[in-house]
């Protein structure tokens, strides 16, 4: 478990590499670059997975994660924070209009865990990575409680992700496994949680 201390950390982290980037593409945008010590440390030095999601006024504006990292989780957020303003291919780049209203959202991921069953499969607790075909999706945990799905309708979507038929989960030679995520975000655009 994350400390307030390091929500808000990591927050701060995503915020001001999103600001810094802006900056560099934009020159003249008010983003200013302020970064402080090295942080709260553990577990936020810790390697693994990491995604950040963008909202403005409630809608996706982007999101990109990794699933595993090999350097620290805030190194992470970092990379993912820039890749979700920027380079999510479903969205153009976050414009200097855009950062003020932008709400940021962390998930940091646990190790995954293979699944053989349906029956290990919690909303709200579990995310979904499928990988068959040479395709792979994942859906992160709050998606099915925020969508109102059950663990079929939660299977099926993440085989969509995949760019997979909705019942590919049932096929011998796919793979599940399941994590859990500690998601926090800002209240509003640019504050602390």
């Amino acid at each position: 478990m994350l400390t307030h201390a390091q929500q808000r950390f990591l927050l701060h982290v995503a915020r001001e590499t999103i600001a810094r980037e802006m900056a560099k593409r934009h020159r003249g945008t008010a983003a200013e670059s302020h970064r402080g010590g090295d942080g709260p440390g553990e577990p936020v030095d810790q390697t693994g997975g990491a995604f950040v999601t963008l909202r403005i006024d409630g809608e996706l504006r982007g999101c990109i994660g990794y699933i595993d990292y090999p350097g620290p989780v805030r190194t992470a957020v970092e990379d993912v924070a820039r890749k979700a303003a920027f380079g999510d291919p479903r969205f153009k780049p976050l414009a200097p209009d855009e950062l003020d209203r932008v709400q940021i959202e962390i998930s940091v991921l646990s190790p995954m865990r293979r699944i053989s069953s349906p029956d290990e499969i919690t909303i709200g607790r579990d995310g979904l990575v499928i990988a068959s075909r040479g395709h792979r999706g994942l859906l992160l945990p709050q998606v099915a409680t925020e969508y109102g799905w059950d663990v079929e309708e939660f299977l099926g979507n993440t085989c969509r992700k995949a760019g997979l038929p909705v019942g590919a989960w049932r096929d011998p030679g796919a793979e599940l496994e399941a994590f859990s995520a500690e998601v926090f975000s800002e209240e509003t655009p640019g504050s602390a949680p």
